[in-house]
């Protein structure tokens, strides 16, 4: 007996919502059935290059019994349209960062819970399939190097590059360490724009590992890795190529003291795939047993409230050498 389609919509019609519309057509189970931007222009021009339908108002939703919805609007509305869509019987999928201030993330677990709807936040690095390889064989990491690199696009430049590009490996690295953060220190500056353009931040965790992580947009290259360090083996991600190698000490039989230790070579098992499609069915997945997705409201939080503290660390940072060209906006 086959399963009835989930009903889905896509809210904010602007790139991240082109990319979703594009990819929720593709997956099995589920029925595109439209597309909302307060730009009407815009939603009918997207509605039209995939072949669904264009609305004008939310509340059009509701009345076409849409059953979730990827939400894509600007951050600072997040919460407000978000909040809406919980409290209408909508499961939402918010993308990242998932609010524009910790409060507002909260207004957003709150109206989950309240209204029994499922909330997740689009942190897609997640789903790459080079983390889910190293998610299964991580241990106890002590030592990060992550380097996030990208050529200036006039796309994002309302929020800084902690919150655009840098909070993908933030919360990546919550995910792998699963510790209290006890220190962070922080530098960024703009570059092009009146924003953080390139930043980079020491972060250690109760567990005694540090990561150095380091987020541009106005680079030369585009570079996606991540390294990181665990007893006797280092493991090197590749983002971009999905791929994930873990090279090691391998231990040997010989009791000839002077032997060099030999050194192992693995690719870890990966699956390519698209990490928005792999978001995108796990999230389908989610609505249809009502289990928590794997990045829920918490986990979006968590990655926001770190993204904070680097920002924090950033300005302290800039009031210290007096960087007076440099004028941020506070975090709240």
């Amino acid at each position: 007996m086959s399963l009835k389609p989930i009903r889905v919509a896509v809210v904010g019609a602007g790139e991240f919502g082109k990319n979703h519309v594009r990819v929720w057509r593709e997956i099995e189970g589920v029925e595109l059935v439209g597309v909302f931007d307060t730009n009407a222009e815009r939603a009918e021009k997207i509605a039209a290059e995939f072949g669904t339908r264009p609305f004008c108002d939310l509340s059009a939703l509701s009345a076409e019994r849409v059953d979730t919805v990827s939400l894509a609007v600007p951050t600072k509305s997040h919460a407000s349209v978000g909040c809406r869509l919980l409290e209408d019987g909508i499961d939402v999928l918010v993308e990242k960062p998932m609010a524009a201030s910790l409060a507002d993330a909260d207004r957003l677990i709150v109206a989950a819970e309240r209204c029994g709807r499922i909330l997740q936040v689009g942190h897609v690095e997640r789903f790459n399939p080079a983390v889910a390889a190293a998610q299964k064989i991580v241990s106890r990491p002590m030592f990060f190097e992550v380097h996030r690199l990208g050529i200036f696009t006039p796309r994002s430049l309302d929020i800084d590059v902690v919150y655009d590009v840098m909070i993908h490996d933030l919360d990546i690295l919550l995910s792998l360490v699963n510790a209290p953060v006890v220190d962070l220190k922080a530098v960024g500056i703009p570059v092009i724009t009146d924003k953080v353009d390139i930043a980079q931040a020491r972060v250690e965790f109760a567990t005694g590992t540090v990561a150095n992580v380091t987020a541009s947009r106005v680079s030369t290259e585009r570079v996606r890795k991540m390294r990181f360090f665990q007893e006797h083996e280092y493991i090197s991600l590749d983002f971009t190529r999905q791929d994930a190698l873990r090279i090691r000490v391998q231990q040997s039989n010989s009791q000839t003291q002077a032997q060099l230790p030999q050194i192992g070579f693995e690719n870890l098992p990966t699956v390519p795939e698209e990490p928005l499609r792999a978001e995108l069915r796990a999230f389908a997945e989610s609505v249809r047993t009502r289990k928590q997705p794997m990045v829920d409201g918490e986990a979006g939080r968590r990655a926001l409230e770190l993204a904070d503290r680097v920002m924090a660390g950033i300005l302290d940072h800039a009031r210290r050498v007096q960087l007076g060209a440099f004028a941020p906006q506070e975090v709240p």
